[in-house]
């Protein structure tokens, strides 16, 4: 039989195929088995393989481009208009076959091993620091039950295990300081644990030339930048450094009809992760900025007088992220304009 393409619903253990041929035909409608999956495509003929950029979907993805078929990966959120009434591993099948033959269909790049080995560490890192954070919160909850509080922020930490050192055991019994020992070693632990691995992604960024590149950018260091490499690729996928920061949701929402165009708040879409760096770095430049002996940027300025800092830092974040698709694919550095001495 020919095949001119097939839709393939991933999962953990069941794999479910939908394909057609050159006519819109449903020529083949089969579940399978994981161990059955290799050797049934191994049969087939280099055909166009359509799945959803799920988990596992870039690793299939490149098995079967082994085989020689190609494999187009598509957002699940492209992919929901094309299912019929009841959602089942069949409908998403032909729902996933349907959607990868339409010509003006987007698709998500097939990630590299190496690229997932970085975002592994990316993600560990943000799970150690969450743990942290947690950890941190639940340690001032309970001192707070005891009349021992200090300042926000992680930096205060070492002034609030002084205090609980210096405490009294009428003031926080044993039993308690137990428990609070506790949570200041699993504190001690994380942070370790956190510099280990930002060692792993400080060093696979020293050795990527388009991570250095883009970390001479303002608001962008190591962490930053290896996250933007690895999840980006090939930046010439995108027509534009609007496109860019338009998947990175740092564009505002369109609700226009007609001739009466609506701007609203940015669309917050795409990787939380990486926009989440790009502000925090966004912020940290306005912060040296507000420095009595420096002024910022000429069109920062009326921003941060008008609008408030977050908005700013978005502002600026939008920003950096054009800048960031203009140095992935042109191969250039930042061109940095130094800020003057007021």
């Amino acid at each position: 039989m020919s095949i001119a393409r097939i839709g393939l619903d991933l999962a953990k253990s069941v794999f479910q195929v939908h394909g057609i041929d050159a006519n819109g035909v449903t020529v083949i409608r089969r579940r399978l088995a994981r161990s059955q999956l290799f050797p049934f495509f191994a049969r087939l003929e280099p055909t166009l393989i359509g799945m959803e950029a799920c988990s596992s979907a870039h690793h299939w993805a490149r098995e079967l481009m082994r085989l020689g078929h190609e494999v187009r990966l598509i957002p699940p959120q492209y992919v929901k208009p094309y299912v019929k009434r009841n959602k089942t591993d069949a409908a998403d099948a032909e729902a996933i076959c349907e959607a990868v033959g339409r010509p003006n269909m987007r698709f998500v790049p097939i990630k590299t091993p190496d690229q997932q080995a970085v975002l592994a560490l990316h993600r560990v890192r943000a799970l150690l620091v969450r743990q942290r954070t947690a950890t941190i919160n639940a340690l001032r909850g309970l001192l707070g039950e005891f009349g021992i509080v200090a300042g926000k922020g992680a930096a205060r930490l070492d002034d609030l295990r002084r205090r609980v050192e210096n405490c009294a055991d009428e003031e926080l019994p044993a039993v308690a300081r137990t428990a609070i020992d506790e949570l200041f070693g699993r504190l001690d632990d994380l942070a370790t644990r956190v510099r280990a691995v930002e060692a792993e992604i400080i060093a696979w960024h020293k050795g990527n030339e388009a991570s250095q590149r883009l970390a001479t950018a303002p608001g962008i260091g190591p962490i930053t930048a290896s996250a933007l490499v690895a999840s980006v690729g090939d930046a010439r996928q995108f027509r534009s450094s609007r496109h860019f920061a338009a998947w990175l949701g740092l564009t505002p929402r369109m609700a226009s009809s007609g001739e009466k165009p609506r701007i609203g708040r940015i669309s917050k879409g795409g990787d939380r992760y990486l926009r989440t760096l790009l502000i925090h770095g966004a912020r940290a430049v306005i912060g040296a900025f507000m420095r009595p002996n420096l002024k910022p940027r000429p069109w920062l300025s009326p921003l941060l007088a008008r609008r408030p800092v977050p908005v700013a830092a978005t502002a600026l974040a939008h920003k950096t992220a054009r800048a960031v698709w203009a140095m992935l694919t042109r191969g250039e550095n930042y061109w940095r304009q130094e800020a003057h001495a007021a």
